[in-house]
Formats: C-alpha cells, sequence, structure tokens
C-alpha cells in the first residue's frame, strides 16, 4: 500500500470478559462494556494498516449531550503523545501488524456515568458498535473516594446481590430476606437513567456524597416522579401492598419500562431499593435497621406519647411518632466536604419523612458525626441523631371538668435507637452497630455527646406539645440551658416487665402478663392498668384490643405477674382487613398510692407463623433444569384466606407469584417450580406466603451451581 492511505480504524474489541473479571463487574447483565474508574483497562483496535509514527491516533471518550474538551466532559486521548489529559491516562501495550492494543486508565474522580468511545484517525471517526462504556466508582482503588480496604467487605457491601433486611421490634427482631439484585437486566440501566434525572452538574458526579444525596431523593416519587410511591394509608389496590414484594429487581425493571413511580413502597422496600442502586453504581452500601426509631417532627430531641386513663395510646393525640423499626442506607466513603474524621460510614434515607433544602432527600450524614453529636454537620445531622437520641415522655390525658388535663408519667431516655442492625459481613446473621452510632446509654462520652447535639438542637422545656394542648403557656418556659432530660427514678424501685407466656399464633388467645416489681422496704398499694392494642411498625394504632385494672399490694423486694389474654375474636378480624403486618402493642401504667411513684412501659411483638420449607438439591449444573419444591403446613386454628406464594431466585428463576387459594386448618400446601440456572456460584431462592390473615412469612434457600 502506497504511503498515501489515509489510517482508518476497522474495529474495537472491548476484550469484555477480561477486563469485567479484572474490574469486577463480571456479574453485570448486559451487552456493554463495564468499569470501575481509576483502574486501567484494555482495547484492541483494528485499523486498515499498520501504525506509523506520524499516525494521528486518538481514542476520544465522551460524556452526557454534546460533549467537549473544555467542559471536561470529552477525554481525548492520544497513545502516542501526551499521556495524560484530565488524569485519564493511556498507553500503547503492543502493535502486531494492523492491530494496536491500548491499554486507558480513567481518573479516579472522573464523573460516573455513561461514556462514548469512538476512534480518531486525522480527519477520519470510527463508532464501534456496543461503542457505550459503563464507568462506575471503584471502592478497589486507593484513590477514589469510596475505596474500601477489606476484601471481605468489599464482597458483601458492593459484590453480594442478596442479603436481610432486619424488622420486627426490638423486643422481636426477625430477618427479611432481600433479592437487590443489583447485576440483573436493566437495573444498571434503571441507575444510569437515575443519574440523568438527577441533573447533577459533570463535577458533583464525580463526588459520592452528591451522587448518594441524589439518588436518596430520587428513590422516593415525592418531588421528582422517583421510582417508588411510598403508601402507609393500608390499602394498596391498584399497586403492589409494601409486604408484597421480595427485592428490588421487578421494582427497578418496572420503572425503567415504564419511567413511572411504582407503587407501592415502606421504609425497608425505599432502603432496600436504595442498596440496590448505590451497590449497582458501586458506592460500598448497607441497609441498617433501627428499632424504636424516633420520627421527631420538631427537631427538640422529644417524643411525646399520650395515654388515656387505661393505658391506651392516643395516636391522633401525637405530632411526633416513635416507630418499631425504621430502615435506612449506610454508604462509604472519604467526606472531602467536611473537616477531617468524618470519612467512613455516612447514613442516607430514601423513606419520605421530612423535607431537606425543599425536597425529599436525607443524607449522607456522618456516623460519626451522629455519634460525636456534631449535627451542624451536613447533611440532615440533626434528623438523624433525633432518629436514633431522643426521649420519650408519656403523659396521661384525663377529662377534669369537662376539659383535659395532661399529666406528666414518665421519661424514657433509653428506649429510642435499639439494636440498630445489619447483615454481618460474609455471614448470614445479624450484626448489631449500634455502638457505631451512639455511645453506650449512661456512659461519659454520651452524655458529653448528648449536651453538644443539645447545644445545636434545642430542646423545647417540658410541656406537653400536642396539637390539642396548646393551652399550656408556653412563654412562661424560660429559655436558656438546654434541658437534658433525665431517666424517671422511683422511690420504690418500681420496674415493668411486659411478656408473653404462650406463643403468639394467630387465631389463638394472646396470653400476656405485665410483671410489676418493687425493691424497697415498706407496704406498696399499686394501681396497674394494661392495654393490648395492634398497631402498624409507624406506631399508629389499628384497634384497641382490650385492657385491665387491678389492684395490688406489694412488700419490700418482690414481684407479682398480672395476666392480660385477648380472645382471638378481639382481633382476628382486623388482621385481615389491613394489608400490612401489625403489631402487638402492651402498655402498662402503674401508679404507686402511697409515693405518687408514676412508671409507664411498652412492649410490641410480633406474631409467630408456621415456616416454609424448601426442598431442593444442594447442586445443580449451569442449564441444567431442577425441580424446587416449597411445603406449607397450616399448623393454626385458622384457614389462610387468598394465599399467595412469591418466588424469586437471581440467576435462577424470574419473579413469580403462584395463586394459592385458601388453606384450611391442619392442610398442606406444596407447590413446585422448575428452574434453569444461568449463572454459577451460591445462589439463592427466597419464597414469601402472603395471606389476607398473615403478611410475612419468608424463607430461603442456597444452591451451589457449578459447570
Amino acid at each position: 500500500i502506497f504511503a498515501g492511505t489515509s489510517l482508518k480504524a476497522t474495529g474495537v474489541d472491548f476484550l469484555k470478559s477480561q477486563n469485567t473479571r479484572e474490574h469486577h463487574t463480571d456479574g453485570y447483565t448486559i451487552k456493554n462494556l463495564v468499569v470501575r474508574r481509576g483502574q486501567p483497562f484494555q482495547v484492541k483496535v483494528s485499523l486498515n494498516r499498520e501504525l506509523r509514527a506520524a499516525d494521528k491516533l486518538s481514542l476520544r471518550f465522551g460524556i452526557g449531550e454534546n460533549p467537549t474538551k473544555i467542559r471536561g466532559s470529552l477525554m481525548s486521548l492520544k497513545p502516542e503523545k501526551e499521556h495524560d489529559f484530565n488524569g485519564w491516562k493511556v498507553s500503547v501495550v503492543k502493535k502486531n501488524g494492523k492491530e494496536c492494543l491500548l491499554s486507558v486508565t480513567s481518573a479516579p474522580s472522573a464523573p460516573v456515568g455513561k461514556y462514548t468511545l469512538n476512534v480518531k484517525t486525522g480527519s477520519n471517526i470510527y463508532k464501534p458498535e456496543n461503542g457505550v462504556i459503563y464507568l462506575l466508582f471503584n471502592p478497589w482503588c486507593e484513590d477514589d473516594a469510596v475505596f474500601m480496604a477489606d476484601e471481605a467487605q468489599r464482597k458483601e457491601y458492593v459484590l453480594n446481590d442478596t442479603g436481610y433486611i432486619y424488622v420486627g421490634s426490638a423486643y422481636s427482631i426477625y430477618d427479611r430476606p432481600w433479592n437487590f439484585g443489583q447485576f440483573e437486566e436493566f437495573v444498571l440501566d434503571a441507575c444510569m437513567y437515575l443519574l440523568e434525572k438527577s441533573k447533577l452538574s459533570l463535577s458533583k458526579r464525580r463526588d459520592p456524597a452528591y451522587v448518594s444525596r441524589a439518588m436518596s431523593a430520587l428513590v422516593n416519587a415525592n418531588d421528582d416522579s422517583g421510582v417508588l410511591l411510598g403508601n402507609w394509608s393500608g390499602n394498596y389496590s391498584g399497586g403492589t401492598a409494601p409486604m408484597d414484594w421480595i427485592g428490588s429487581v421487578t421494582i427497578l425493571q418496572n420503572y425503567y419500562k415504564t419511567k413511572k413511580p411504582i407503587s407501592y413502597g415502606q421504609c425497608w422496600v425505599f432502603a432496600g431499593v436504595l442498596n440496590t442502586v448505590m451497590r449497582c453504581l458501586g458506592v460500598p452500601a448497607r441497609c441498617v435497621s433501627t428499632f424504636n426509631s424516633a420520627h421527631d417532627t420538631e427537631e427538640n430531641l422529644r417524643v411525646d406519647i399520650y395515654l388515656n386513663e387505661s393505658g391506651e395510646k392516643l395516636n391522633w393525640m401525637s405530632l411526633d411518632s416513635v416507630w418499631n423499626f425504621h430502615v435506612w442506607n449506610d454508604v462509604w466513603m472519604k467526606r472531602t466536604d467536611l473537616p477531617d474524621g468524618f470519612d467512613g460510614w455516612q447514613a442516607i434515607d430514601s423513606t419520605p419523612q421530612e423535607q431537606s433544602q425543599g425536597v425529599f432527600q436525607c443524607g449522607p450524614c456522618p456516623v460519626k458525626a451522629v455519634r460525636e453529636g456534631d449535627v451542624y454537620l451536613p447533611y440532615d445531622g440533626k434528623f438523624v441523631y433525633a432518629e436514633v437520641n431522643a426521649d420519650k415522655v408519656y403523659w396521661m390525658v384525663k377529662k377534669v371538668n369537662g376539659k383535659d388535663k395532661y399529666i406528666k408519667l414518665t421519661t424514657e431516655t433509653q428506649d429510642i435507637g435499639r439494636n440498630i442492625s445489619t447483615k454481618a459481613v460474609g455471614q448470614n446473621k445479624r450484626e448489631d452497630i449500634t455502638l457505631q452510632y451512639k455511645y453506650p446509654e449512661g456512659s461519659k462520652e454520651e452524655r458529653k455527646s448528648m449536651e453538644r447535639a443539645c447545644s445545636f438542637i434545642r430542646p423545647s422545656g417540658l410541656v406537653p406539645r400536642s396539637g390539642y394542648a396548646s393551652t399550656v403557656d408556653e412563654r412562661r418556659m424560660t429559655p436558656g440551658k438546654p434541658m437534658v432530660l433525665h431517666e424517671t427514678v422511683t422511690k420504690t424501685g418500681l420496674r415493668l416487665e411486659i411478656t408473653n407466656t404462650e406463643a403468639l399464633h394467630p387465631g389463638n388467645p394472646l396470653e400476656l402478663a405485665i410483671t410489676v416489681k418493687t425493691s424497697t422496704p415498706g407496704n406498696w398499694t399499686i394501681d396497674l392498668a394494661g392495654s393490648c392494642q395492634l398497631q402498624y411498625y409507624t406506631g399508629e394504632v389499628q384497634a384497641n384490643l382490650g385492657t385491665i385494672k387491678e389492684t395490688i399490694m406489694l412488700e419490700g423486694q418482690s414481684e407479682m405477674q398480672i395476666p392480660l389474654k385477648i380472645a382471638p375474636d378481639a382481633y382476628m378480624k382486623t388482621l385481615a382487613s389491613v394489608d400490612d403486618e401489625v403489631l402487638i402493642l402492651v402498655t402498662a401504667i402503674a401508679e404507686v398510692k402511697e409515693t405518687n411513684d408514676k412508671l409507664t412501659k411498652e412492649t410490641s411483638m410480633r406474631f409467630e407463623y408456621p415456616p416454609i420449607t424448601v426442598q431442593m438439591p444442594e447442586i445443580a449444573k449451569l442449564n441444567n433444569e431442577f425441580t424446587c419444591a416449597f411445603i406449607f403446613k397450616n399448623k393454626l386454628n385458622v384457614a389462610l384466606e387468598n394465599c399467595k406464594l412469591l418466588v424469586e431466585g437471581l440467576g435462577i428463576f424470574k419473579m413469580t407469584t403462584f395463586d394459592q387459594g385458601d388453606i384450611m386448618p391442619g392442610r398442606i400446601m406444596k407447590s413446585e417450580v422448575i428452574c434453569t440456572p444461568t449463572r454459577l456460584g451460591e445462589k439463592k431462592i427466597v419464597a414469601k406466603l402472603t395471606s389476607n390473615q398473615i403478611k410475612g412469612i419468608s424463607t430461603e434457600k442456597a444452591i451451589t451451581i457449578i459447570e
């Protein structure tokens, strides 16, 4: 060929299997190349002739609409000349006839997103097929803000596509299996669509703090027609009830298809989806459940709870609420925007609770700032701090001459923010991370942290703050030193314990007990009021089931157990009429006549259900069918109506719902599915049974897929 032939690229091989293996992106189900920033990947360019010294060859990576060099959205890399452009590097690995193997390293702070690769030779531009490359955050790269040093942690928080979300109540925590599915088809595309939708500038797309804040806003539909519509009404017609999801995949796939919010979510669904989105983009993430989480609307570190004389909670009076549990996410990053010492886990929350800067978004808030009481640091430190540290004040509302009178009963300083939980690294069990969020209750450090926080959040004086209790003149309260509340201490050493004496099976009587204890010498006359209610996990009461009133005599150090029994008829109707899982709330008020000591205690418990068992082989071969059977025996005394079995196994079985009709007492349901595994390694099948009476019996089983 004479010297005049102009150089043209004729093909680009993205060496997908080699690059994705090295970049830990081989899991993504997508035609395109997915790589992580700050780490080299190779491309093989085919040319119409050999490369010569005088040739001009450049790889051009563009991001966004109309990329330009001046805006930093077009990287033009010339392997033979300058090796560095905006922190991106390119070099020739080897030339072999008409082929040229190049190594490209993106900047460790490059904007995350979709880049289009063109090869420019002189005035010719070659646009390869599937020339869009997805660039993600890189926890394996020391210079990336999301760098995580521990391989076991990276495996869990970035690469694990299944896990658990902890729910229930502090009295009975249970794990709900959840399929994150960040590698499934269209999930990465859905995340990229959310990035475009966020309208983040290119420079903000470099920073995991901005990206995670934007995602916390986009996973709820409130301001921006994001992914999920929240609904706590108990009526979910026209959508999927929050209890009926077992993973994020269907939600993100349907959202990407329709570009419209999916119905419906509650906190664990928001957290499950946000966890998927962050792991998918390459930011280490975990779901965090807090039991007795305060939703403190006025940022005064206090939640007021109003009871009637029977000890029943009066929901309509409270402005604030205590959720039995609340789930948010922690994401791992260096906070370059903050003073030193606040790197590491950052709390973000996509459940639409309160607006932040005019939008339903929350975080990232450094977990260390929550622990130290540095609540002024961005973002939303005050709200997160209150969720795990607020105090509970109980008030009794008594009618006196036709007017409501408020009597302060008890202050609880240690009940909020208990058992903060996440899935342990590399194990199927719960890890308690409470001490990452707060110092031990009652320790010197905890008091210091509380005083620090109180200097930024001004707790109000102790007056009831119900919307209905504004008759008290608040102006008389002297401002000045913030009030740090103290746990109620009684002269009699009065203590209350609430337990169940029989298993809490739907259809059986609820056998509950309140134990009253005293510890100081003397004869004590104690008025006890106890109540049992059904409530949503958000603390909202659904039904009053019954109350007891007793006067008991105790002497010195002694105790007495008072039974509280609720017949099935009192609660079964409510159980079957709501589409949520409800908890049993027992509240007790004790008053010592001789000393006027008052004490309140509440405990939430969950119903207990018969299990589903899964039968399937422990090992199966890739692309070979195997059978998986689900067996459930209704050991309850009531029929379960309108049963549905939900099944999903990532890389094994697409999310499917099977109608099972009614399952009578004593009857056995057996349901079989045929699975064809499409991916190697340890996989899980997750199943959940829902019915009118029971919302959440779930199970899972692992299987290893071999060649």
